[in-house]
């Protein structure tokens, strides 16, 4: 798995998750874009360090339109 930083990450319900959850990718420790990932969830207000598990999936961030004030993607 790869990432980088304004990706999202979704991971699928899981122990201690009874519905799917979805991440804002904050930090990438690695150059290559291996985890763990930084991610800042959509469902709390805080971030939180992860290695995803093998069913997670990542989706690239879209270029932000111009004037709309998008993330961006710092490598």
């Amino acid at each position: 798995m790869q990432a980088h930083v304004g990706d999202w990450i979704d991971l699928p319900v899981g122990p201690g998750h009874p519905h799917p959850r979805r991440g804002l990718i904050v930090g990438v420790n690695h150059g290559d874009g291996t985890p763990p990932y930084r991610v800042r969830w959509l469902d709390e207000e805080r971030e939180s360090v992860l290695f995803p598990p093998p069913d997670a999936h990542v989706h690239r961030a879209s270029p932000a339109a111009p004037g709309r004030g998008g993330e961006s993607r710092a490598r």
